[in-house]
């Protein structure tokens, strides 16, 4: 399937581009304070499985002067979106920088909308004192992150702007994402992958900046191997470039099937590595713990000890231990894909389902209040890429989250599941 094109939410501070990306996509993804800088990272939402939102950092980061890194941020950014949504304070006149990053995303000729945030307050500007700016009048859009207002008009505008991703688009595609810290190997693993220097390897953090790739057959199959630029935790990104690679490697774990977090096997196991798990998880995506650079360690065994206490929250996980220097169990990788991808399709039948329900049931039922239970009546797969199921019955709102968890374990007895995420819904049916 072609990748999901990207809308970039960008402009100054405390513009409310985080509340806009939390009222388009319908929950709490970013944080929200009337401090201005609050947003210290990007922050990507799926939009009805049609493009890639990202809230970006505001344009002036409150640690670094304006002038510092503005220029390499709006190029970015308007590099790797579809579409930009520039945002700004509809109760504060625009300033020059607001003409500034104005200027820059027209000169792109990439469509751009003007969103003139806080509408909904009495101290909102006449649209004429924007018009200056140079955007369109008909890309103009008033809107309130508070109250919804213009919302749907603008999410209807996005949808006819960019792209479509059809059905015509899909193909027997399986991608690969490798992900991962700077330095940690993806580069390596990538040219051993596959089999050609396609992508620059160095000894200098920070190399790839992109996401390079490169499409290989395997049994058959098309396999694309995506490489993107390492990771570093927020605090220790640089302005502009670094900022929009992290943008960039968040869409390549959308738009992934399979996502390979590369461990170093030299270096203690970062927070970091815990957190980008979290977030192929959290995007539903197949994971391969991978740990490279095994040519240069002697205790294996301990260093998978330590693998599986960083981890244990990813239980389900393969690991595989690699060295592109070697060439150690570089293409074992294709064969745990394509087993997780199969994996990540599998579709159980509700009346298997509700068997291990049952036996779950009896081993182990739900605890509650004192006087009432919650009542586990059946469960279904609805959804699969992943697996998701629901499970019906009444009084599920005091079901405790462990339970969730006991109910996963029992369906991984029978059916593993490897390397893929598996997720749950209660639904309860209280009427009767």
């Amino acid at each position: 399937m072609k990748s999901l094109p990207i809308v970039a939410l960008i402009g100054q501070t405390n513009a409310g581009k985080s509340s806009l990306l939390n009222r388009l996509a319908r929950q709490n993804l970013a944080i929200v304070a009337r401090e201005e800088g609050t947003t210290r990272d990007n922050v990507t939402a799926r939009i009805d499985d049609r493009f890639l939102l990202i809230d970006t950092a505001g344009l002036k980061d409150p640690t670094d002067e304006f002038e510092a890194g503005i220029q390499d941020q709006i190029t970015d950014a308007i590099d790797a979106a579809t579409l930009i949504l520039l945002t700004l304070d509809s109760s504060k006149y625009p300033d020059q920088r607001d003409r500034d990053i104005a200027k820059q995303a027209l000169k792109s000729r990439k469509p751009v909308f003007l969103l003139l945030n806080k509408s909904d307050l009495g101290a909102a500007l006449p649209e004429a004192e924007f018009l200056r700016l140079g955007i369109k009048s008909d890309h103009i859009f008033r809107v309130s992150a508070t109250t919804g207002q213009g919302i749907a008009a603008l999410k209807a505008a996005i949808l006819h702007t960019i792209p479509t991703v059809t059905a015509a688009d899909a193909e027997d595609l399986l991608k690969i994402a490798l992900i991962g810290r700077p330095n940690v190997g993806k580069s390596s693993l990538f040219n051993s992958l596959g089999q050609k220097q396609q992508a620059l390897v160095s000894s200098r953090q920070g190399t790839t900046r992109d996401v390079n790739r490169v499409r290989v057959k395997y049994h058959g199959r098309t396999l694309e191997i995506l490489d993107t630029a390492g990771l570093r935790r927020a605090g220790k990104r640089e302005v502009g470039i670094e900022k929009f690679s992290a943008l960039r490697t968040l869409a390549a774990i959308e738009e992934a099937d399979v996502c390979a977090l590369l461990v170093d096997a030299t270096e203690p196991h970062a927070k970091l590595d815990q957190t980008l798990a979290g977030q192929i998880i959290n995007a539903g995506k197949g994971i391969i713990v991978v740990l490279t650079k095994s040519d240069l360690i002697t205790d294996t065994d301990r260093i998978l000890d330590r693998l599986e206490q960083d981890f244990n929250f990813l239980p389900y996980a393969p690991v595989l231990i690699t060295s592109s220097t070697t060439g150690q169990n570089v293409t074992k990788l294709f064969e745990l894909a394509t087993e997780i991808d199969a994996t990540r399709h599998l579709e159980i039948k509700t009346s298997d389902l509700n068997k291990i329900l049952g036996e779950a049931l009896l081993e182990h039922p739900p605890a509650g209040l004192k006087n009432t239970r919650p009542k586990l009546k059946y469960i279904v797969q609805t959804d699969t890429c992943p697996p998701w199921f629901v499970v019906h019955g009444r009084d599920l709102g005091l079901l405790h989250w462990s339970y969730k968890r006991f109910l996963e374990r029992k369906i991984r007895e029978h059916y593993p599941f490897v390397g893929t995420p598996i997720c749950f819904s209660f639904r309860s049916d209280d009427r009767e």
